[in-house]
């Protein structure tokens, strides 16, 4: 199981901590419980994928509160709360600081494991995109600044002659920078370096 989703518990509550785990490891999860927010800040990081089981209330930090700190460390792991104290403000702050459910204790089995899936299911995607993203930005970080300079000519629209005349270079020269870059981005064709251009702005952005 190493390497696959880990679900990390958070909950005061032994014995529903216990019967949790329990759950889990019944439904081919592995998973690991803490008895405070402090415990679990006290561990490195996860790296692993997975996601956050967490109560509210809790001795020290509250699990709303734990879901901050972890925001503020960069934390991206999905979130979802099973408490016995449900109340709307505190439902929809959780979601609207990013959990994927707030669920109510008693739970039932398939409500939680449905949940846990879902969370497993957006940590994959959002891994994938950041990896997406940190290849996208070391690709484009292997231009030169000529590239870079026909690559905002082709976004733009331009045709080579326009490129070379902007730049003061010979049109087979922007040519041979234009198959250059698109080898570099891996790109095939001037949409794709459009593509590619909306992303890296949106990645700018973020």
């Amino acid at each position: 199981m190493n390497g696959g989703p880990l679900i990390h518990v958070v909950d005061d509550d032994q014995s529903l901590r216990t019967a949790l785990l329990r759950l889990l490891a019944a439904a081919g999860f592995e998973a690991r419980g803490y008895a405070s927010s402090g415990d679990f800040l006290l561990q490195p990081l996860p790296e692993r994928p997975g996601c956050l089981l967490l109560d509210v209330r809790m001795p020290g930090p509250s699990g709303l509160e734990l879901q901050a700190a972890l925001q503020h460390r960069g934390c991206a792991l999905p979130v979802i709360f099973l408490t016995g104290y449900a109340d709307v403000s505190s439902s929809v702050r959780a979601l609207k600081a990013g959990a994927v459910d707030f669920l109510s204790k008693p739970v039932e089995r398939k409500t939680l494991l449905e949940a846990l899936h879902r969370a497993i299911d957006r940590d994959a995607r959002q891994r994938r995109e950041r990896d997406e993203a940190a290849q996208l930005r070391a690709r484009f970080a292997t231009l030169s600044g000529r590239e870079r300079a026909v690559f905002d000519g082709v976004v733009a629209g331009r045709l080579n002659k326009q490129i070379a005349d902007e730049l003061a270079i010979g049109e087979r020269t922007v040519k041979l920078l234009r198959s250059q870059l698109m080898a570099k981005l891996a790109a095939s064709s001037a949409a794709e370096l459009g593509c590619l251009a909306e992303r890296l702005r949106q990645l700018s952005d973020t």
